[in-house]
């Protein structure tokens, strides 16, 4: 290069699973070279079911038409804002403006940036979970933030220890991050726990933005921080029909709250693209609209999944919560086990035990430490992998436990 890259590039690293896949990608050719099956990849959350076939139609069918081509409006059409705002009020209870109070993105991980830009300058304090979504701490670098962890701990149900909060320095601080039910620890919302939350920022003068793309998934009960009386003075919600809907490479989520804000963020966003595909927002519409059958249905085979997931983590000797919700199944490693090994290579425990089901079973699975320092004895199994796939992995697994 003939310049140097801007100094924000210094203080973050190339994605992690993006580093992981070419390491994958390198060992299938290897292993295809020697007569082995390729790697089954346990890793990234991205769900392998198909959409609801309504959506399906509505996109090949309005793909062809004349005139829906061009760009579109930054805010989205008004027939998504509207759907949006049903499916929340249908399944959360909670009363949105579709005029003023939704902004439509491009996949909720456009939102973490978005609202980093819009309302943190230099030095302004963000409380982040640990462990948590690695893409919180990498957007508050990049916009030069001051990033303070808060603990999530198992024995605490990996919910905050609002003691410990409130005994920090928050002077400064502006935004927290929050995400339940959780990734990656499966925990579910409560609404105790909203209403503490929401107290917590309104009386610290905190903008609080609560990441929400898991609430549909093997959950009985979605619950939505909004719900909460005073919520939208004090919090934003980001939602997704990636997980939910089974439409990840769709790139369609959305930003909820009090118009104000929305309205700050769509400030940033209009600078950045010029709308979602028509005929995508369309297809969106169609499935927000489907019925209770359709989460049913996706949580069953959910279920089954995670049963799999389950046998993969008890032929490994790890302890985790069989009523956990979310596209993720997160165990403790046994300590005694795996200890010596962690600390003669210098790595966690979940990096060893990962990078040895990698190269002696052909079975990748996510080590803990990615998402924070309280991660760093766990692992997690996505459920984004079909029951004969993750039979395969335990298999492949459990003979490689067995030959140690």
């Amino acid at each position: 290069m003939i310049i140097e890259p801007a100094n924000r590039t210094l203080t973050v690293k190339e994605y992690y699973f993006s580093i992981k896949n070419r390491e994958i990608a390198k060992l299938n050719a290897s292993r295809a070279a020697e007569g082995l099956d390729p790697v089954v990849n346990l890793g990234i959350g991205s769900p392998d079911g198909t959409p609801p076939s309504t959506a399906l139609v509505t996109l090949a069918t309005e793909a062809v038409k004349d005139g829906v081509h061009g760009y579109q409006s930054y805010t989205g059409i008004p027939e998504l804002r509207e759907g949006f705002a049903q499916w929340y009020s249908r399944y959360y209870g909670v009363q949105l403006d579709p005029a003023s109070e939704i902004q439509p993105l491009t996949g909720s991980k456009e939102g973490i940036l978005l609202a980093s830009l819009t309302f943190l300058n230099p030095g302004d304090g963000v409380l982040i979970p640990d462990p948590g979504y690695p893409t919180y701490t990498s957007a508050s670098k990049m916009v030069d933030a001051r990033i303070l962890k808060y603990d999530l701990l198992e024995e605490n149900g990996w919910y905050p220890d609002f003691d410990a909060l409130e005994a920090m320095d928050l002077t400064g601080v502006k935004l927290m991050w929050t995400n339940y039910p959780g990734m990656p620890t499966g925990a579910k919302a409560t609404p105790e726990l909203y209403r503490r939350l929401v107290d917590f920022a309104s009386r610290h003068g905190i903008l609080l933005i609560n990441d929400n793309p898991y609430s549909f998934i093997r959950n009985s009960k979605p619950l939505s921080i909004l719900a909460v009386p005073g919520a939208k003075q004090c919090c934003l919600e980001m939602n997704s029909l990636s997980k939910a809907h089974n439409m990840a490479g769709w790139r369609l989520g959305m930003i909820a709250g009090e118009a104000p804000y929305i309205k700050e963020i769509l400030k940033v966003k209009s600078q950045m693209d010029s709308g979602i595909f028509r005929p995508l927002q369309l297809a969106a519409v169609e499935a927000l609209n489907a019925g209770d059958d359709w989460f049913t249905q996706l949580n069953e085979e959910y279920y089954r999944r995670a049963a799999v997931a389950g046998r993969i983590m008890d032929a490994l000797g790890a302890t985790y919560n069989p009523d956990s919700a979310g596209l993720f199944v997160w165990g403790r490693l046994p300590s005694v086990k795996n200890a010596q090994n962690a600390d003669e290579n210098g790595k966690t425990m979940g990096e060893v035990v990962s990078d040895a089901l990698l190269y002696k079973a052909g079975v990748f699975i996510t080590p803990g430490f990615i998402f924070g320092k309280n991660g760093q004895n766990y692992i997690r199994i996505s459920l984004c992998a079909s029951v004969p796939t993750l039979e395969r992995a335990y298999e492949k697994v459990f003979h490689c436990v067995q030959n140690e």
